[in-house]
């Protein structure tokens, strides 16, 4: 496979690149500048690294579809002329954009593997550079038939690369931000780069990218409690521009056992409505057939969403929708591993 050493470092924002608003003392994002100005090792990193910014850059927590859609325009309007890709995000929703990049680049071949940092790149004790750096090393790492070493939508923080549809922040203070709790790291970033290589996809690269941009958010994420109204629930449930639910239920797929809440999700789900159904568990797998309160939310039309995060759920249901106009079509590639997002077991 042809190489150009050459990796594109996309900023959209994000704790790495902020400074102290002076008159309120406040972070705020910065001109990509302030962000280069600081990394003096840039001058050492052996692949040519060129840059584009989102402008202005936006906190994280302003993420949309569009710009997910702005990002896939940027990687694929440039794709064969970089090995890889690396974006700038801020952590609060850098799990939602790994897991929507993942199903909106269909047949990708080479590493997008987003980073950033729990403290401006301008502090001293900042887990900024390393992110950075090693960032850009992985997105440049190869086999010796020049493929790609982790052709997947990645992220990487504090050491480990993890598949970015497997990712969620776990912490909000400390500079292990994320984890991928139902799936093994693809790569430990000590003194050398250790590769879980049969963890990691393997593309076919007689296939082109195809990348999709369009998606259909009329999803909702809720989590079931103790105390649920009904009344409340049935409005929810109502809302005519509703196609899809992610479901948090307790433990391993199970829901409190209430004629009106199963009779709410049969009804919804008739007039086509997707419930999927993932655990509030940060680890672990929706099993439905364990228990009889699983077993009425699959008599209630509830589908199992295995092992996915809520990121990876709603993210792929947005995708799925804007694709499919039938629901059985939806819910059938709910069932199926797209990007890897999920492990069904038999």
């Amino acid at each position: 496979m042809k190489r150009t050493n050459k990796v594109l470092l996309i900023y959209t924002g994000g704790t790495i690149g902020m400074g102290h608003n002076k008159r309120t003392g406040a972070l705020e994002p910065l001109d990509f500048s302030h962000l280069v100005d600081n990394v003096p090792e840039f001058k050492l990193v052996p692949t040519e690294v060129d840059t584009y910014q989102f402008d202005p850059p936006i906190d994280s927590s302003d993420m949309t579809p569009c710009r997910w859609a702005q990002l896939v325009q940027i990687v694929s309007e440039c794709y064969d002329d970089y090995d890889g890709f690396v974006i700038l995000h801020g952590t609060d929703t850098m799990a939602y954009t790994a897991s929507a990049l993942s199903f909106m680049f269909e047949n990708l071949t080479k590493p997008i593997i987003l980073t950033g940092s729990q403290l401006p790149i301008g502090q001293l004790r900042t887990d900024g550079k390393e992110n950075l750096m090693t960032s850009i090393e992985l997105a440049s790492a190869h086999h010796k038939d020049g493929t790609a070493m982790v052709p997947e939508v990645c992220i990487y923080f504090s050491g480990h690369l993890l598949r970015g549809n497997r990712s969620t922040k776990q912490n909000a203070d400390e500079f292990n931000a994320f984890d991928s709790f139902n799936y093994p790291h693809l790569c430990e970033a000590g003194v050398n780069f250790t590769f879980d290589e049969h963890r990691i996809l393997t593309p076919d690269y007689s296939k082109p990218l195809i990348t999709h941009t369009e998606l259909d958010n009329n999803v909702i994420i809720f989590s079931l409690f103790p105390g649920m109204e009904e009344g409340l629930m049935h409005h929810l449930l109502d809302a005519p521009e509703l196609r899809s639910i992610v479901m948090r239920s307790y433990g391993s797929g199970n829901a409190p056992q209430r004629p009106w809440l199963m009779k709410l999700l049969k009804q919804a789900s008739e007039r086509g409505v997707i419930v999927v159904n993932i655990s509030q568990c940060i680890s672990g797998r929706v099993e439905m057939s364990r228990y009889d309160t699983g077993y009425q939310l699959k008599d209630a039309g509830v589908i199992s969403g295995y092992d996915s995060t809520v990121e990876a759920a709603v993210t792929k249901l947005m995708y799925l929708q804007a694709r499919y106009d039938d629901a059985d079509m939806v819910r059938y590639y709910m069932n199926r591993s797209i990007a890897g997002e999920i492990s069904i077991i038999e």
